[in-house]
């Protein structure tokens, strides 16, 4: 019997969006055959939301499963929400300044960085994203809730920080950046606390990643799909694997699905 998926999530850069940051046209139109078919198309990124408003709206996506799965948006109703609690904030902040990496907090409405002018490892990686700068301000994980954190520093650094804060998790996503969530933070966390809120089991659903924090994403769902950039150690965790962003992956994956 052929399986009749309901729901399915996609990741942005690297998934929806190719290396300029553009959504392929035929990735366009498949989202919308989705939803014309009654299947619901649901963002699931490490960006913020401030990062993808408009591309939500090229795309023609309502829902969002944001900053890791810290944050949940369905059709603008606010589902869940975890925030980094202030004790691990505050170590991470003592940690980072000894080592004089930079970091930037994510709040569910701005970002700051907690150095002032332009940082090179700050300004590199969030360039990437083809996005603005961050403001300044050393104090905003005091005043407002942080959902996650970029902390710039290089991989050869990074051992510096899981053993001294077993709270917290690091995802690396860029040469100079990493994602820093609570210890269980994931897109599956998110993913999770959406499918209950809608009545739906994980089988229902299908999810399309490339990076290194979709793993537990894809492992969560009915069908985890890698794209064909997607990152080596990302393809154990998928159960199908198809074309590049920019070679039809979205469309030639849905159609796999049996969604198109």
């Amino acid at each position: 019997m052929t399986k009749t998926y309901k729901i399915v999530f996609f990741d942005i850069d690297g998934t929806l969006v190719d290396e300029e940051k553009r959504i392929p046209p035929d990735a366009i139109e498949a989202i919308a055959r989705l939803k014309e078919s009654g299947v619901e198309p649901v963002i699931a990124t490490g960006r913020a939301p401030y990062f993808f408003k408009e591309l939500a709206e090229e795309a023609g996506i309502e829902s969002w499963v944001c900053l890791n799965g810290a944050y949940v948006v369905y059709r603008g109703k606010v589902l869940f929400e975890r925030t980094i609690p202030m004790s691990d904030l505050e170590k991470l902040v003592t940690l980072s300044a000894s080592l004089n990496h930079p970091l930037v907090f994510e709040g569910k409405d701005a970002f700051y960085a907690n150095r002032d002018g332009r940082h090179e490892s700050v300004f590199d990686s969030i360039e990437s994203l083809r996005v603005l700068q961050p403001l300044f301000d050393a104090d905003f994980w005091k005043k407002e809730g942080v959902y996650q954190v970029f902390l710039h520093c290089e991989s050869r650094d990074e051992h510096h920080y899981p053993d001294a804060l077993p709270n917290l998790r690091f995802v690396r996503w860029h040469e100079k950046a990493m994602d820093v969530l609570t210890r269980t933070g994931s897109k599956a966390e998110g993913i999770s606390a959406l499918l209950a809120a809608l009545g739906l089991r994980p089988e229902d659903a299908v999810a399309f990643g490339d990076g290194l924090n979709d793993k537990e994403m894809l492992e969560l769902v009915g069908l985890g799909i890698a794209m064909g950039n997607a990152h080596p150690e990302l393809l154990p965790y998928a159960n199908y694997v198809t074309t590049r962003v920019d070679e039809g992956g979205v469309r030639n994956g849905l159609v796999h699905a049996g969604l198109l």
